[in-house]
């Protein structure tokens, strides 16, 4: 069986996924041209419900970041436990002609990481279920 068959998004409305070059989802308002993510409904700034699902670029530029030195509590769910956690980075990246994004960087050294760093989507695997499938979520990496 393919990886892309024993794997699964962490949430399908996320990014696209099995796709060799994923991208995030968002949505962008007819009416205003506001740019959401996750995915809405109706738009955040103007409240109109023309709004259409859009692919979001898949660089950015780091805006602002942080070091998670401590295992998230619940609802939480990964792979991690306490003795096995690492810390890991956590942002703001900004896509070009869209929003700011946040999200897990792939990087935890402080001193690896700089504002206005170029920073690119990549999927990584969260967790594995019981079954053996792998729950996939987005993080960016330095470019």
């Amino acid at each position: 069986m393919s990886a892309a068959l024993m794997s699964k998004a962490i949430d399908k409305t996320l990014f696209t996924w099995p796709a060799a070059s994923p991208v995030l989802l968002g949505s962008r308002c007819r009416d205003c041209g506001n740019h959401s993510f996750p995915v809405n409904p109706s738009c955040p700034r103007c409240g109109g419900e023309a709004v259409d699902v859009v692919e979001l670029p898949r660089r950015g530029r780091l805006w602002a970041w942080t070091i998670q030195r401590f295992m998230p509590k619940e609802p939480y769910r990964s792979s991690e436990t306490e003795a096995t956690f690492k810390p890991y980075g956590m942002g703001y990246v900004e896509l070009p002609g869209a929003l700011r994004v946040e999200t897990r960087l792939t990087e935890n050294d402080p001193k690896k990481l700089r504002i206005g760093a170029e920073m690119e989507l990549v999927v990584y695997t969260h967790r594995v279920e019981p079954d053996g499938t792998a729950v996939m979520n987005y993080a960016f990496r330095p470019v």
